[in-house]
């Protein structure tokens, strides 16, 4: 008997059970199943509380004996707790939703918002931006009244824009639902996808600087509301242990990647650093050379840097969308626009910056030419690793000073 889990469709994707595991409860579990395994599920009543997802939140409404005032105002359930053979069901998304916006401090109140997407998730942004106070709330669907074409010229004046659809979430990453340029008010935008963590939607409107807010601090919030329903816990901080949970989880679940010139050690601190955090590293060159069966300097030599980096964006798109990873990037990584967007979406990058004459310059063909060819790749390269990272370390001296930094800065555990 399945005691704790969370029930749905696809969920190779999902964190819930990390984040379950990690609020002391070691039974929960993924219960991946189709419809009519839902249905039977709930009919046998044979556990003792579930989450819901995608797509069984308006089935569960409809299983449950009993329905909180929320979850009936929202059309969906989330949470269910088996109390003696009685299924009462909750919905802890709407806590979840408020606490992703507040947060990020995208504001809402006395807004126009789109929200995109008809989907049980939608309905919750609905009613929790009603509950917030939202000036007007339109729908955005592929067949609706407004949809993805004729939103452009019917509300050009949209101020919030929040995904609810899978666009975007792994493994398509890349893609986003709308064109955020066409919003010239937009002051928030908000995602309810938390894999990759930052989706090309956030990441367009995160260029413009416009304040964005990303899925998992939702998918956290609700979580740990839910666990307390579960158990029925009382005088407990959520909002504290929430925060301390979030933490947790984004520096275990975000990709580092490491930029930097060729030959500055970002392979060797990576090597480090995955050693010392039980990581594994992946290193995209070797990837490269893997896949292609040729190597980087082969490549360039034969068919021009221009091939190479089309590989090079490949290859990218490819680790990137993976989590928990140290990635070690070429030295040109950050040249296309496309690849540092990729490097952004779900990782933490640091740039690791290294006296021009230490640097190691053999098999690197783009770095042959002497101290003049270097200083000149560094003074192209350095303002876009710069604009890639969250965090410049110095490498002087040995890799595991660098890595210790690393480690130290954003709190991994070892």
């Amino acid at each position: 008997m399945a005691e704790y889990g969370l029930c749905g469709e696809r969920l190779s994707h999902s964190y819930s059970e990390i984040i379950h595991k990690m609020l002391g409860n070691e039974k929960y579990r993924l219960l991946s199943m189709t419809k009519e395994e839902f249905y039977v599920f709930f009919e046998k009543r044979e556990f003792c509380a579930v989450n819901v997802t995608i797509p069984y939140k308006t089935d569960a409404l409809k299983l449950c004996d009993v329905v909180s005032d929320e979850a009936k105002m929202i059309g969906s359930v989330n949470t269910v707790v088996n109390k003696n053979g009685k299924l009462f069901g909750y919905n802890t998304d709407i806590f979840g939703f408020i606490y992703m916006l507040r947060l990020a401090g995208v504001e809402v109140c006395g807004k126009k918002v789109l929200i995109l997407g008809t989907g049980g998730t939608s309905l919750t942004a609905n009613a929790a931006c009603k509950k917030l106070e939202a000036k007007e709330i339109v729908t955005v669907s592929r067949s609706g009244k407004v949809n993805y074409e004729n939103v452009y010229t019917d509300h050009p004046d949209a101020q919030v824009i929040i995904n609810t659809t899978p666009v975007g979430m792994y493994p398509s990453n890349g893609t986003s639902p709308i064109d955020i340029s066409k919003f010239p008010d937009l002051s928030g935008v908000a995602d309810v996808i938390y894999n990759p963590g930052k989706t090309r939607f956030l990441l367009d409107a995160q260029k413009r600087g416009i304040p964005t807010a990303g899925g998992l601090s939702m998918l956290v919030a609700q979580a740990v509301e839910a666990d307390r329903i579960f158990f029925d816990k009382e005088n407990v901080d959520v909002l504290d242990i929430t925060k301390r949970v979030l933490g947790v989880i984004e520096s275990g679940v975000r990709n580092i990647i490491l930029v930097g010139m060729p030959g500055c050690g970002k392979t060797t601190v990576g090597k480090i650093l995955a050693r010392q955090l039980s990581r594994e590293l992946i290193d995209a060159d070797e990837y490269l050379t893997k896949k292609e069966g040729r190597t980087p300097e082969d490549i360039i030599k034969n068919d021009g840097e221009d091939a190479f980096r089309a590989l090079e964006t490949e290859t990218l798109r490819d680790i990137t969308k993976l989590s928990g990873k140290v990635i070690s990037c070429g030295g040109g990584a950050v040249l296309r626009e496309e690849n540092r967007e990729l490097i952004g979406q779900n990782g933490i990058c640091i740039y690791i910056n290294r006296p021009i004459e230490k640097l190691a310059t053999a098999g690197r063909p783009l770095s042959a030419g002497g101290t003049d060819r270097l200083k000149a790749l560094f003074e192209m390269r350095d303002p876009l690793y710069r604009e890639c990272a969250d965090f410049c370390v110095d490498l002087e001296e040995n890799g595991k000073n660098c890595a210790q930094k690393i480690i130290e800065r954003f709190g991994y555990e070892k």
